[in-house]
Parts: structure tokens; C-alpha cells; sequence
């Protein structure tokens, strides 16, 4: 009769950190949240921060007149490079704001309560971002004031959009983007907004706060009808995260210029768009839980989470970048190959190793612990990481236009001051926007965080 082994203790796990830190009731946890917004004064570096980005917002409608005064000769595209700093902006921006979506949407559906602290700021990064990316596509016609022919509307000019053109797709695609992403920010608001209005110390708040939440009296048809709108919202809002940045990078994909002909580009731009979404999450999560003291909201487990995510969508981003050199290589073709020799030691060699630095060397410090365990490390690398992507923009568009196929028409781009004016002019917008979003509503779901109370006392991650 056989006997039993010897029966081996079990690993000491690892403690996870909590969701949200241990002692909060649901008042309490109501006051912290809407105190930011209803009792907190504006302290100076709010007002630094936002008076920063709205020095930049001025220089964007500066530069924005003058555009339109005297056309886009005034930047630095030109002939072969039609295409410079506007639709590498573009696409970085649209990059950004996938990580939004992906927090708000996807994790949802898959139930992790860790998106709890973060949804909010990043749905609302997401909509900033958004913003900021479609200025560009339309300050890049040259005649901005006719965008609207981008659309079927019934004229009798009989100027129709060319349907096969990505150029168009992207139209439909960013804008229902755009719309999906506002309805889900405000969906997830309404509640909020009755608390505020319940909160509010002046009639004028309670107005304005009462207005926005439409009636929500918190009742049981409301939650009913809410939660149910809610994932509804949440699964149409899922696909978009892989169908926009795959219809931007059909800019690209769709031609046959080397270095942009390429299958790998769909997929290879969705992992990249949630790669500095994430990143510019940390970048605003970092000093929003310093500034306002919400370490027991934003704990450690989601910054740890949020590193995690950036490792496995850079390594997805350092295999898009060794497939398409080995594609080049392999396909015999001599233009592939002179484009990759070009891109690495061209004219513009310090674009494609600064973004090999950045988008794939100095991110692999997140495999250490102590590293993702590392407030000021995980800023520094969001940061780092969002210049890469920024880099990467750049040399897709550029390095693949300005050496084409007939040396006769090579030509060298050098974006102008007005290129850099009008892309800090958008870092500002994004900037000043965030910072009156955080003065006048929540930062985080306060009924969500309430929903957490429960489990956290109960001992349950």
C-alpha cells in the first residue's frame, strides 16, 4: 500500500498592497475626494502650473493665427517631407489617450479593482489628449476652414470624401473615439456630481453641480439603469482602444514607401499607443498623489501595476522594432535595406538611437522590484519613455519620406520655430486643462472608492 509523502510547507507569498489603504469609512473617504474640489483653496502650485500652461496655450493661438494668416510655409515641411512635426504629432498625441480607454474600458470588463484610483484622471487624459491630436490633421490642410469636406454632408458642390483613403478613416475613427470617450468620462461622473451638488457651500455650485447630474437622486432604478448603461458603454468603448491606433497607423501601412509599407504596423501601433499611455498616467498620477496626499488611494500596487503594464507593452514595442529590421533585411529588397541603414546612420541617426534608448534600453529597469517600487525612478522612466515615443513619431514620418525612392528628389526636413511653438502649444492645453479639471471635479471616483470601503475593511484585496 503506497504511503503518503512527506508534505512540504508552502512559500510564504508575498503580502499584495491593498487597493486602498485600510481605516476609510464611507465619509471619510467622501471628504477627502470632494474636499479637493469643494473646500481646498488654489495653492500656489496650482496656480504656477496652471499659469505655465496657460502662457502655452497663448502661444498655441499665437502661432495658430499666424498659420492661418500666412499658410503652413511658415513650418518646416517642404518637398519630400509634405509631412513633418504635425502628424508626428498627431499620432503621439492619439497615442497618449489610449491608456484612458484601456483603464476605463477593458479593465472594467475584466473586473480589476485596481483601475479604481486611476480611471478617473485617465479618462479625462484621454479626452485632453484626443483634443489636442485632432488640431493637427486640421492645421495640416492648409486650408483648415474647409475640414468639414471631410465629412459626407449633402452639398452641391458634389465634393465627396475618397473612402479608400486612411486619411478619411481617421476622421471617423478619431472623432467617434472622441465622442464615445466624452459620454463614458461623463457617464462615470454623474454620481460624483450629486455628491458635489449635495456638498456644494454656495448656491452657485449647487446649481452647476446639480445641473451636471442630470436628476441622480441615487436610487435603486438609478444605479440599475446606471450600471447597466455603464458596461454597455464600457464594451463599445473596447474595441476602439485596437481599432483607432490601427486606422492611424493605416496612414502608413497602406502606402508603398519603405518604412511605412509594413503588416506590423497595427499592431505594433496599438502596443506603442498603450505603452506612453501609461506612461503619461504615471506622469500625472506620480505628483497628484504627492500634491493633494492620496497615497492611500494611489497606492503603491498601482503604480507597480501601472510599470508592469509599460514592460510588457515595451517588450511588445522592442519586438515591433527587431521584426521590422529583420523583414527589411530578409525581403532582399534594396530600398528596406537602405532605409534601415539610413534610419541608423543617416542624417538623422540621433532620432533612431535616441529612441532605442529610451523606448527599449532604459525601460528594462523595470524587471527590478526595486525600481518599480520607486516613486521618483517611475517618474523619471514615464518620462523618459514618453520622449522615446515622441522620437519614434518622428522618425516614422520623417525618416521614411525625406530619402525615397529617387535620390533626384531627396531633401532634408528641419522643423521650424513655429513647429516647436505649436507642439509645446499643446503640451500646454493638455496641461492647463488637466489642472482645471482637477480644481473643479473629482480626481477619483468617489462612489467607486466607497464601493472598495467595504472589501478593504473585510480583509479582501
Amino acid at each position: 500500500m503506497a504511503t503518503e509523502g512527506p508534505v512540504l510547507p508552502k512559500p510564504a507569498e508575498r503580502p499584495r498592497p491593498p487597493v486602498l489603504a485600510p481605516g476609510y469609512t464611507f465619509a471619510s473617504v467622501t471628504d477627502k475626494i470632494s474636499s479637493i474640489v469643494l473646500a481646498q483653496p488654489q495653492a500656489m502650485p496650482w496656480m504656477a502650473g496652471f499659469g505655465i500652461g496657460f502662457l502655452l496655450v497663448m502661444l498655441l493661438f499665437f502661432s495658430i493665427g499666424y498659420l492661418f494668416f500666412v499658410g503652413v510655409g511658415i513650418w518646416g515641411i517642404n518637398i519630400p517631407v509634405a509631412w513633418g512635426f504635425a502628424i508626428a504629432n498627431f499620432v503621439w498625441w492619439i497615442g497618449i489617450g489610449h491608456a484612458g480607454t484601456l483603464i476605463s474600458a477593458i479593465l472594467l470588463l475584466l473586473n480589476q479593482k485596481w483601475r479604481t484610483s486611476i480611471n478617473r484622471f485617465a479618462e479625462a487624459m484621454t479626452i485632453f489628449a484626443v483634443a489636442c491630436a485632432g488640431l493637427f490633421p486640421i492645421l495640416h490642410l492648409g486650408r483648415p476652414w474647409f475640414f468639414y469636406w471631410l465629412f459626407p454632408y449633402p452639398g452641391t458642390f458634389q465634393v465627396w470624401p475618397q473612402f479608400r483613403s486612411p486619411l478619411v478613416w481617421d476622421v471617423f475613427a478619431v472623432s467617434t473615439y472622441f465622442t464615445v470617450s466624452l459620454i463614458f468620462w461623463y457617464a462615470g461622473l454623474m454620481p460624483d456630481f450629486a455628491t458635489l451638488r449635495d456638498r456644494a457651500l454656495t448656491r452657485t455650485k449647487r446649481i452647476i453641480y446639480g445641473m451636471l447630474a442630470l436628476g441622480w437622486r441615487g436610487s435603486v432604478v438609478h444605479w440599475e439603469r446606471y450600471e447597466m448603461m455603464y458596461l454597455l458603454l464600457a464594451g463599445l468603448a473596447t474595441p476602439l482602444v485596437v481599432s483607432v491606433h490601427t486606422i492611424v497607423s493605416f496612414d502608413f501601412a497602406t502606402s508603398i514607401l519603405p518604412g511605412w509599407h509594413s503588416t506590423i504596423f497595427p499592431p505594433y501601433f496599438v502596443a506603442g499607443a498603450i505603452y506612453s499611455g501609461f506612461a503619461m498616467v504615471l506622469t500625472i498620477a506620480i505628483p497628484l498623489r504627492v500634491a493633494y496626499d492620496l497615497k492611500d488611494f494611489i497606492t503603491m500596487r498601482h503604480l507597480d501595476n501601472c510599470a508592469k503594464v509599460m514592460l510588457a507593452t515595451g517588450l511588445i514595442v522592442a519586438y515591433g522594432y527587431a521584426a521590422e529590421t529583420f523583414m527589411g533585411w530578409y525581403s532582399g529588397n534594396l530600398h528596406e535595406k537602405f532605409m534601415l541603414v539610413n534610419r541608423a546612420f543617416g542624417p538623422y541617426w540621433f532620432v533612431f538611437w535616441g529612441l532605442i534608448l529610451c523606448n527599449v534600453i532604459v525601460p528594462q529597469a523595470l524587471w527590478l522590484r526595486r525600481v518599480r517600487q520607486s516613486v521618483p525612478l517611475l517618474f523619471l522612466l514615464s518620462l523618459v519613455i514618453n520622449l522615446g515615443m515622441w522620437l519614434e513619431r518622428v522618425m516614422i514620418v520623417i525618416t521614411s519620406l525625406h530619402r525615397d525612392f529617387l535620390p533626384t528628389s531627396w531633401g532634408m526636413y528641419a522643423p521650424t520655430r513655429w513647429d516647436w511653438a505649436v507642439l509645446f502649444g499643446t503640451i500646454g492645453l493638455f496641461v492647463a486643462l488637466m489642472f482645471l479639471f482637477i480644481r473643479f471635479l473629482p480626481v477619483i471616483s468617489i462612489f467607486e472608492m466607497r464601493a472598495l470601503v467595504e472589501e478593504t475593511s473585510g480583509g479582501s484585496d
